[in-house]
């Protein structure tokens, strides 16, 4: 799995590089995640804007940080969410679970 990971101690910003977030990539999102959720990180954030598509394993993987995250007091964001990976929080409610800032990637508009 291709990630970045970038912080200052307190906020850490987790940029996954992969255009699918599902079962083949999962297990090793969490494992980096249970390695990142210490108790002096308070918020973590999880950049999206390259994920396409999410099944059930990524959003487990996603959950496991907020879990994590909510043991300690902190708190996990979620940045740049794709529209269908978007969809997919809002059916499962989970929406209302993370704090979710978007600001997609969108193509430039030609001049008209």
């Amino acid at each position: 799995m291709k990630f970045d990971v970038q912080g200052n101690g307190t906020a850490i910003t987790l940029t996954v590089k992969e255009k699918k977030l599902d079962s083949a990539v999962a297990a090793e999102l969490k494992g980096e995640f249970l390695i990142l959720c210490t108790p002096k990180v308070k918020t973590l954030t999880v950049d999206l804007g390259e994920v396409e598509f999410c099944d059930s394993s990524g959003l487990s993987a996603l959950l496991i940080a907020d879990r994590k995250m909510k043991e300690h007091g902190g708190k996990v964001r979620l940045l740049n969410v794709q529209k269908k990976v978007l969809s997919l929080l809002k059916i499962s409610m989970l929406d209302r679970v993370f704090e979710i800032e978007n600001t997609p990637h969108k193509k430039p508009r030609s001049a008209r």
